[in-house]
């Protein structure tokens, strides 16, 4: 007899329905095949659910003769151990052990040999297929059920054991579905390690990280060490605006396919900050593997990503940036396909000016000779430098400055004015796929960012000058137009574009 479950395998982000079929001839010896390009964790299930089955108290599968399992589609490869448990039920069914309707229910999960069920990876992207597929129930760990139960339109059936979800489909003992977690009700600002009312003075710095919180602008500090440029990116997330649920939603999807989601935990609520060493390689930076995975700059998806030391990353790990910078997307190609991770994050970059830090220093003599000094800054190639709009110097503070106290901003204070600037950019940007002026393009920037007479020729004047690249051009007018949101101003103004101009000037002349 034959019987067939739904089941989910997820591809990148996504997730596909996949029919685990479940024949078994009672004639013969006994067998166990899986077939439908399975990878080694599900061949390695038939030891796995035939442990499961027994020591729940069913007819172990050596008893039932010949059982092929199909997982189809057939060309699609399957990863993760995430069909034991509808393997067994299907098992179960087709060896009349069960008898339920499979239809609208879609199952996954790991078995351990006691029968009990293992937590899984990427059960957010499953449970939004089985909603677009139209499924009513979706069967899952109890472990992930917090996490899929913020998917509202379909009812979560949370299970710990193969013996529990077997009474539930006899009838024995129901068990109730997960409740359903608002998830707007977790998006609350937390106390912070760090606060900007701790940095002492680097006003102009302060400026620029508020001008690119409420922007999504990329930042370069440079200094020498020591003048606090860590300190300053580490405060970052905490002037940025609370998550949306879509925006969470988006980040939940990445953490949970790439196993990143601590236990119960149901949703991202805050924004992510990665900082992963300069010694990453390129595939932990922008994903990838056999079976790809999301990277660094995945998951700082819609947050921080602070590249400390940017000199000291090799030159080819930092040109895999490029995409990621332009498009907010990274594509990941392999022979068998291409798959497509969101990046769009805002980078804050942090190096010293040369090899020994001293030469902007105005008090410290710098050791390193011109050629140096060039070669250093050479190891940031000029289409990389091009793509981060705010170039901010960070000067080393006196003994004075850092005695000073309680005369700085928090953290709190700056986020206020950076969500007002979000909230207008919302509501510009309300019909279009887009929530930040960082993301507009130039038929965008035309629309949304008009220019009066002195405006251009305040422009054309810093292109002539400065040097400046297309790409230059246009990020200059949207960081303007941040300005202008900041300041609460409709138009654009002179003076917004010669306070975006000043943040180019270094890389351009």
């Amino acid at each position: 007899m034959s019987s067939k479950i739904y089941s989910a395998a997820t591809i990148g982000l996504d997730g596909e329905v996949v029919e685990v079929e479940v024949d078994v001839l009672g004639a013969g010896l006994h067998n166990f095949n899986i077939v439908g390009l399975p990878d080694t964790a599900i061949k390695e299930s038939r030891d796995r659910v035939s442990s499961a089955i027994k020591n729940s108290g069913f007819k172990p599968p050596h008893q039932c003769g010949r059982i092929t399992v199909n997982l189809a589609p057939a060309d699609l490869p399957k990863a993760s151990p995430i069909y034991d448990l509808p393997v067994a039920v299907g098992l179960l069914l087709a060896t009349k052990q069960l008898q339920f309707d499979f239809n609208g229910k879609m199952i996954v999960g790991e078995l351990s040999l006691d029968g009990r069920v293992r937590s899984i990876q990427g059960i957010l992207p499953i449970a939004l297929l089985a909603k677009e597929k139209g499924f009513r129930e979706l069967y899952v760990p109890a472990e992930n059920a917090a996490e899929a139960s913020v998917v509202k339109g379909i009812n979560i059936v949370p299970v710990d054991t193969l013996y529990a979800l077997a009474d539930h489909f006899s009838g024995n003992k129901h068990i109730a579905y997960f409740p359903v977690i608002e998830g707007s009700d977790l998006f609350v600002h937390g106390e912070y390690v760090n606060d900007m009312a701790h940095i002492s003075g680097q006003q102009h710095a302060k400026r620029a990280l508020e001008i690119a919180a409420a922007g999504g602008h990329n930042v370069i500090l440079n200094g020498p060490p020591g003048s606090g440029k860590s300190l300053l990116a580490k405060a970052m997330p905490t002037i940025l605006p609370r998550l949306t649920l879509v925006e969470s939603l988006e980040i939940t999807k990445i953490f949970s396919v790439a196993g990143k989601l601590h236990k119960g935990q149901s949703l991202v609520t805050s924004r992510p900050y990665r900082c992963p060493h300069h010694s990453a390689s390129s595939v932990s930076l922008i994903g990838g593997g056999t079976y790809p995975r999301p990277g660094e700059i995945s998951l700082a998806h819609r947050g921080v990503l602070f590249l400390d030391e940017f000199a000291e990353f090799p030159k080819s790990v930092l040109e895999n940036l490029r995409q990621p910078l332009e498009d907010g997307m990274i594509t990941i190609s392999r022979a068998k396909g291409s798959l497509h991770f969101p990046a769009r994050f805002i980078l804050v970059a942090a190096m010293n000016p040369c090899f020994c830090g001293m030469a902007t220093d105005p008090e410290k003599i710098c050791t390193c000779t011109p050629a140096q000094i060039v070669r250093y800054q050479q190891k940031i190639s000029g289409p990389i430098m091009d793509r981060i709009d705010l170039h901010i110097e960070v000067p080393r503070l006196s003994f004075d400055k850092l005695q000073e106290g309680g005369t700085e901003e928090s953290s709190g204070e700056i986020r206020e004015r950076v969500e007002k600037a979000r909230k207008i950019q919302a509501k510009r940007f309300a019909d279009l796929p887009i929530i930040s002026n960082s993301e507009m393009s130039s038929d965008q920037i035309k629309t949304f960012c008009a220019l009066d007479d002195e405006c251009k020729n305040l422009l054309r004047n810093a292109v002539d000058a400065l040097k400046l690249s297309a790409r230059g051009y246009h990020r200059i007018i949207k960081i303007a137009r941040t300005i202008a949101d900041l300041a609460g101003s409709e138009n654009i103004t002179s003076m917004h574009i010669a306070e975006a101009i000043q943040y180019r000037f270094k890389t351009e002349q």
